[in-house]
């Protein structure tokens, strides 16, 4: 009877360890089959007129690949990371307006209207610090501001990762581009910023011209050339491939006001950067307006004519912001050339966003 008993007891101890080590066999096999992020790299194709040196603008943490790019899309598309669910990064930066706003001032939730204009998203690729003041370090960090901006998105971190946390369609998205369907603020950030770097706008007229063909643009926008490099020393800001030299500079605009907008002073505090505004890209410019940080010129023959002038004298004002001097020949020829710096037309659709 004793030995019926252990032999029972014996094949019960088997049954258990046996079930025991399935189990611990089935986890191992749950984890081996975890999801991983797709770390397919993005094709980026940099168009012609452009140059190489932007890999050391791409995060480390943040490599170029085609699942985030295509999140990023859908997310900067889709107005639900805005506190009432109506305002996109596509509302102020619209992709058929030079992916910046045909409006002085943006309006956001509830029809609030910016202070500032929408600079473009282009090119973005090409540079560091964000916003009319440099005030994000990265595209990155610029793609909250918007969000938690009370004028603008008007919504909180917290809030717009709830949000999106409650619409199951993005989860595959997140678990293909991060590895699991956690939605955290930082990724979205880095979605957004993926995304915006493969918006490039070359190819343009002048960069045919500049790669041999002499009649990819006209004998006008030729000599406006000559005075963007010469006359008008547009080149000394603007400088190619990217027409910007990604700095900042006070061109008096808005300063004759009574309470004017001190830009990139707010940032630093240091007394020299009083007025002063980064300079934009001149690509795709001719589809850019209004220009200046205030959307106060709404045309380019008007900006030119600004230049011209000097712009607007105060204690702080650029030292190369001085008279030109040009005739109106000379403007309406820079004014052809600057023209011809629109790109190819970038084949940017508005995609079908998760439900």
């Amino acid at each position: 009877m004793c030995q019926t008993k252990l032999r029972s007891a014996l094949v019960l101890l088997a049954l258990v360890v046996s079930l025991g080590l399935l189990v611990m066999l089935t986890g191992a096999c749950q984890k081996e089959i975890k999801p991983v992020a797709d770390l397919t790299p993005y094709p980026l194709q940099i168009p012609l007129g452009l140059g190489k040196g932007y890999a050391k603008w791409i995060p480390a943490d943040n490599p170029l690949t085609t699942a985030m790019v295509e999140l990023g899309k859908k997310l900067y598309f889709d107005p639900r990371l805005s506190a009432d669910g109506s305002v996109s990064c596509a509302r102020c930066h619209k992709p058929d307006h030079g992916f910046a706003d045909d409006t002085p001032f943006s309006d956001g939730v509830k029809g609030q209207l910016g202070d500032r204009n929408s600079p473009t998203v282009l090119n973005r690729l090409y540079s560091k610090a964000q916003f009319w003041d440099g005030r994000a370090a990265s595209l990155e960090a610029q793609a909250l501001g918007p969000v938690q901006n009370p004028v603008e998105m008007a919504s909180t971190l917290p809030a717009m990762v709830s949000a999106l946390d409650k619409i199951a369609g993005y989860k595959p998205d997140f678990e293909k581009a991060f590895g699991s369907a956690e939605i955290t603020a930082d990724r979205v950030a880095k979605a957004i910023a993926s995304f915006e770097r493969t918006v490039l706008s070359g190819n343009s007229a002048f960069d045919r011209f500049q790669a041999g063909d002499t009649s990819a643009i006209s004998e006008s926008a030729k000599r406006g050339f000559a005075v963007f490099m010469a006359k008008g020393n547009c080149a000394q800001c603007h400088p190619l491939p990217n027409f910007t030299d990604e700095e900042y500079h006070n061109l008096g605009v808005g300063m004759n006001k009574p309470n004017p907008d001190l830009g990139r002073y707010k940032v630093t505090k240091n007394e020299e950067d009083k007025g002063a505004f980064k300079t934009p890209t001149l690509r795709d410019i001719a589809n850019t307006y209004p220009y200046l940080h205030d959307g106060s010129e709404k045309t380019l023959l008007a900006v030119l004519e600004f230049y011209d002038r000097g712009g607007i004298r105060n204690p702080h004002l650029d030292e190369k912001m001085k008279p030109l001097k040009l005739t109106k020949k000379e403007q309406a020829d820079l004014v052809e050339f600057l023209k011809a710096l629109t790109g190819e037309p970038l084949k940017i659709t508005e995609p079908a966003l998760p439900k």
